[in-house]
Order: C-alpha cells, then structure tokens, then sequence
C-alpha cells in the first residue's frame, strides 16, 4: 500500500468514525445548536469587517484603514492563540489508534500536521478579514492585492496554529510549558502599552502592505517559519507519542494522605476524602484548577495595580469570573469522573446524596478563596462590598443549585487518568459553562439598573441566602430525579467509560 492508498484508508477511518461515534445520535441537538453559533459570530464578524474600515480610516488623517489595522494585527493573533485552548486537539490524540500498526510515525505525524493547516477553523477568521479586505483594499489597491493580503493573513494563522501545537504537545509533560507564551505575549503587550508609541505599528504595517504589493520576501519569510514550526512539530509529537498512547511516566513514590481529620465526620468525611483525591491525583481537574487560579490571580493583581481593567463591566466581569469559576470547571462535568465507579457508588443507599452534599460544601468552601482575592481590591476601593457578596451569595445559593442538576443529565464518563489532550468535556457542558459566564452578568446588571447598587445586590445577596437555606431540600430533589434517571444514567456510564 503506497502512500496515497494509506491516506485515503486513513481519511475512510475517520469518516466512519464520526458516523459511528455513539455520542452522535444524543449530541444532535447540542451539534445544530453549535453550527447556529458558528453562523451567529460568523454573521457578526462580517458585520464588523464591512463597518470596520470606515471608522478606522478617520484615525490618521489620509491613511487608509486597513494600514490601521495592520498595525495592530498582533491582537488578532493572540486572541487567535489563545483560543485555539478551546479544542485543537494534537497529532498524538489523532494517532493513537494506529500507534502499533507498521505505519510510519513520520508519515502519520506529516499527514494531521497537513491537514491541521486547512483545519475549518483556520478560515473562520475570514469571516471578518474577507470582508474588510473588499471594503478597505479592494478599491485601493484592487482584487490580486486583496487576494495576496488575505493569504499572507491565512500563512500567519496557520503559523499561529503550529506554533500553538508544539504548546500543546509539551504541556503533555507539565503545564508550565503555557508560561512561554503567556511571557512572550505579556512581553508584547508591554511593549506596545509602555511606550508613548507603538513601536510595532510601523513594522506590522509596511509587512502586509509589501503582501498586498505582492512582494516575495514576506511570503517567504512566513514559508521558512512555517516549515521550521512544522519539522518541530514531526519531530517532537513523533518523540511524544508513545508517551502519550503507553502512558509512559516517571513514577514518584510519595506516602499517601489518609485525611484522619475528616473522620470526624462520619459518611461526608469518606466522601470528602474521595473528592479530595480526585481533585489531587487527577491531572485534569487539577490542572483546570492550578490553570484557572492562575488566571484568577492575574486579573485580580491587574484590577488592583492598574487601571486597565476600571471600567464597571470589566470589574464587575473580574469579580464574577473569581467566584464562578471554581466551581464552574468542576460541577458542570459534576458525576462525570465519578461514573467510573458508579456502580460501586449505587451500592449503598442514598450514597449518591451523600456525594452531592460533600461536593456542594466543598465547593462552597473554595469559594473562600476568590473572597481573599478580592478583599484588597475592595479595600482599596476599586469595588464595592456588595458586588463581592453578591456574587460570592449568587454563586453559592443559585448558581450552584443550577448547576448541580447537570448531575441528573451527564452520563459520560471522563476518564480519571487522561492528561490535558484527552476527551474533554461535551457540547452540553460547554455550553452550559458558556451560560453561568453570561446569566449572573446580565442578571446582576438588570438589578442594579432597576434598584440601583446597594439594593440590587441585596436582593441577589437574598435570593442567595435562601438557596443556602434550603440546600437539603433542592439537593435531596436532585437525588430523587437522579435516582428516577439511575439505569439510563448508569448504562451511558458504562457506555463511554472505555
């Protein structure tokens, strides 16, 4: 078999396996409902590409808009970067199933990292950069003009994207390799924000204006990049591989926690002493919490020594992001983990009750930490104390009881060993993650406009304390709706587990 023979074998597997997948029949909704987003942005940034070039031609007198833009095209491609840790998966996820076949790694790797640049979302951009480019180029400099920028902007994404899988390949071995470009981009950010000028504009600008004047050094010079991040790429996810498949790791022996403090308790301190565990040894609930703290912490140090981030929606939006988070990552997949043990958790009466409790308390009380977060930046003055109590209320009171009724619905088993590249939480989730980000905004933003800031929060602050309240009586109502879903739930456990 020759080498186009195994692609189009290779292209037949994975067309087969996204009809076979068993999550397809249940996901049919959430899918036409992510293909509704997709067109939702999509249509808002052609909105923005065509009202775009107008404005930002007024900005410096008799210049063009879009050498305005090209002068600030660094933005597009961070948040582009950054993005991309949404659901890019790599090679080694792709390669997997064919790791002990006698097909050539080299080949395999070359192939995915080919059709990584002609990924859908590599073009999403041109949403927005197609149509600015026929509104803001096209009558300037003409068609092959705009058709040389489009594509020069198209090799900087595909660079982003390679660039992007050599991060996220390393971070296999430890997350501190996300540091890297959080320094570079920082480094950047720094250096356009600190000088009175931008000392990029001038360079950025003349780089895609010579694309559009269909100069060939630009057009090398992203070729030359681009084919060294891809030789980096074969070489380190072929090296990866096998680590990542056989799950090959440098094995530390280190004396186990036995909690005897928590026995006090009784049956909660069990179940807290099994929430503890997964939330230490499991490396992808523990790497969201170290990757979310850390993002936490940034934002709260920047609203405190800077006054970037002054306005009311972003300070109201850091506050909100504090206290949501936390638990967001960890009980929108809420019984996910634990459907790998599920039918040892049925076994015993009301256990799964139990359960809910533990994780409603010990979620509840990490919220202390977000509160220490932003204490100085009350104290400071910079927010008021009852947005901070609103939201730590709000979140524990209402959102929490929301969110635990995802227990009722998840029943898919993520697996308790994957690292950062493995199965990720599904569609549902992700959105529903999206909506705890969206509805205390809008809610808290209702209320303070109708009654104004102290009396706004006081009313979120009751809703919350009620939701306190009555805990047992909406988590023994999750229980209940749980257990009338107990064998539909379990067999989709089993299911998914493998």
């Amino acid at each position: 078999m020759n080498k186009r023979q195994l692609h189009r074998e290779l292209c037949l597997h994975e067309t087969l396996k996204n009809k076979r997948h068993p999550m397809l029949e249940r996901n049919k909704f959430m899918k036409f409902f992510m293909i509704l987003t997709v067109l939702y942005y999509g249509a808002v940034l052609i909105l923005a590409g065509v009202l775009l070039p107008a404005p930002l031609s007024e900005v410096y007198c008799g210049v063009p808009g879009f050498h305005v833009f090209d002068g600030w095209m660094w933005i597009l491609l961070l948040a582009d970067f950054w993005l991309r840790t949404i659901g890019q998966e790599t090679p080694v996820n792709q390669a997997r199933p064919y790791s002990l076949l006698p097909i050539s790694r080299k080949f395999l790797m070359q192939r995915y990292l080919i059709r990584a640049a002609f990924r859908p979302y590599n073009f999403f951009w041109g949403f927005f950069l197609a149509p600015f480019a026929f509104v803001g180029i096209f009558p300037i400099m003409g068609f092959w003009a705009t058709l040389a920028w489009l594509f020069g902007w198209w090799l900087m994404i595909v660079l982003n994207s390679y660039l992007y899988l050599i991060i996220r390949t390393l971070s296999i071995k430890h997350m501190a390799w996300y540091l890297l470009p959080a320094i570079v981009h920082a480094g950047i950010i720094l250096l356009v924000w600190l000088p009175e000028k931008n000392v990029l504009d001038m360079p950025c600008t003349y780089f895609l204006y010579h694309m559009a004047q269909l100069k060939v050094y630009p057009f090398l010079l992203l070729l030359a990049l681009i084919l060294i991040a891809f030789r980096v790429n074969t070489l380190l996810q072929s090296r990866m591989v096998y680590l990542e498949v056989a799950k090959e790791e440098d094995v530390k022996v280190t004396r186990t926690r036995s909690w005897n403090f928590l026995n006090r308790f009784g049956i909660l301190g069990e179940y807290l002493k099994l929430e503890l565990r997964m939330r230490l040894r499991c490396k992808m609930v523990r790497t969201q919490a170290i990757t979310l703290l850390a993002m936490m912490t940034f934002f709260s140090l920047a609203l405190y020594f800077s006054d970037i981030y002054d306005g009311e929606f972003m300070k109201s939006f850091i506050i909100m992001y504090d206290f949501v988070g936390l638990g967001m990552t960890s009980l929108v997949t809420i019984m996910s983990y634990e459907g790998n043990y599920i039918d040892t958790l049925m076994v015993r009466r009301e256990s799964i009750l139990d359960l809910l409790t533990t994780k409603y308390y010990i979620n509840s009380l990490i919220l202390l930490l977000p509160l220490a977060l932003t204490t100085p930046i009350m104290l400071v003055g910079k927010i008021s104390a009852w947005v901070i109590f609103g939201y730590l209320f709000f979140t524990i009171g209402v959102l929490y009881p929301a969110t635990f009724q995802m227990a009722v619905y998840n029943k898919d088993t993520l697996p308790l060993n994957a690292k950062i590249t493995g199965r990720q939480a599904s569609t549902r989730q992700n959105i529903i993650s999206t909506l705890l980000l969206i509805v205390p905004l809008g809610f808290e933003a209702l209320c303070v406009a109708l009654l104004g800031e102290a009396w706004g929060n006081m009313v979120i602050i009751i809703l919350g304390i009620i939701g306190i309240l009555t805990h047992r009586q909406w988590l023994r109502w999750t229980y209940r709706r749980f257990m009338a879903r107990r064998y539909e739930n379990m067999e989709g456990f089993r299911a998914s587990k493998n």
